[in-house]
């Protein structure tokens, strides 16, 4: 019987975190076979009593740590130090998983695999603004081109969100590297694939995550994330698809473009004329997708997929150029 460790680094996550650990004592898997690892990143808010009231309640070993650094890649040093499972997950506190969750990941480790996971999709919205930062989140064009990102069949893959990972996995590669503060599971996958392993997406292993809460924080997350790519390109280049780089590409073609436009119209109108058609076509493709919503969807998408890509790809531009 397999032991898994279930990990969660947490940051003023006092609102949603009760939903993942009610979700986590709805398991299918016997109490017996879990421990649950919380660790509270110096947040303002309740988020440690929230951690603490758990721990006296689940039916398994909790353990609250502290994560004085803050940074996620910290935290997840300081789970892993103190984990005691054959296997590992680790979850956002903005995640939700419905019951099988964990007993699908043991199915999929037990043919054989030593990392398994599934798709993450869109959590449940209630109002047309949610349904429109659930689309910005999750849509192909806005950036959600990640495997994870999408289902189909079951197949080897080159990363994954939420996945389990046999304990011996982390004992041969190590830990994670506490410089990247938004880019630590890129460097881990690289280095985990760099000795061997193969990342299992399955089908029937499904989790689901909450978009942020209003634009701002969806354009603070995505700037952030873009940063720390072109910060981490000086640390592990490798670690990183070309399609991490395509928004900074982009942003620095439109600038060419538009540094020439009092010359000649032709190259922006030859960038914009396909990307406007996209940007148009995933609008109303993710807009109708959305269980409420739709016409604001189609009518706001058009105009902050464009902000999302400038500002992730100047981030990533702005993180190249600053160096370590």
């Amino acid at each position: 019987m397999l032991t898994i460790s279930f990990i969660v680094v947490a940051y003023n996550a006092e609102d949603c975190l009760p939903e993942l650990l009610d979700d986590l004592l709805a398991q299918t898997v016997s109490p017996a076979q879990l421990e649950a690892v919380l660790v509270d990143s110096a947040s303002a808010d309740g988020t440690r009593r929230v951690m603490d009231d758990f721990a006296a309640r689940a039916p398994f070993p909790v353990k609250v740590l502290e994560n004085k650094k803050r940074w996620l890649a910290s935290g997840i040093n300081i789970a892993l130090c103190q984990a005691s499972g054959e296997a590992v997950i680790r979850l956002d506190a903005h995640a939700r998983i419905p019951a099988n969750f964990l007993q699908k990941n043991l199915e999929a480790l037990e043919r054989g695999e030593d990392i398994v996971g599934g798709s993450v999709l869109g959590g449940d919205v209630s109002t047309p603004w949610q349904a429109v930062l659930r689309a910005v989140d999750t849509s192909r064009f806005g950036g959600g081109a990640a495997p994870f990102r999408n289902a189909g069949q079951a197949r080897y893959v080159d990363t994954l969100a939420y996945a389990l990972y046999r304990r011996s996995v982390y004992n041969t590669v190590g830990f994670y590297d506490e410089r990247l503060r938004r880019t630590e599971d890129n460097d881990m996958h690289y280095r985990m694939r760099q000795a061997g392993y193969k990342f299992y997406f399955s089908p029937e292993i499904v989790s689901y995550h909450t978009a942020r809460t209003s634009l701002r924080g969806q354009l603070r997350q995505k700037w952030g994330n873009g940063y720390w790519i072109g910060r981490t390109m000086h640390i592990q280049p490798k670690c990183f698809a070309p399609r991490h780089m395509i928004p900074a590409i982009f942003v620095t073609v439109l600038l060419f473009c538009l540094l020439l436009l009092p010359f000649t119209p032709w190259p922006l109108a030859i960038l914009m004329t396909p990307y406007l058609l996209l940007d148009l076509v995933f609008s109303i493709k993710d807009g109708l997708s959305q269980p409420c919503g739709n016409a604001l969807c189609m009518l706001t998408l058009p105009f902050i997929f464009p902000a999302v890509h400038i500002v992730y790809g100047t981030g990533t531009l702005v993180g190249l150029a600053s160096g370590k």
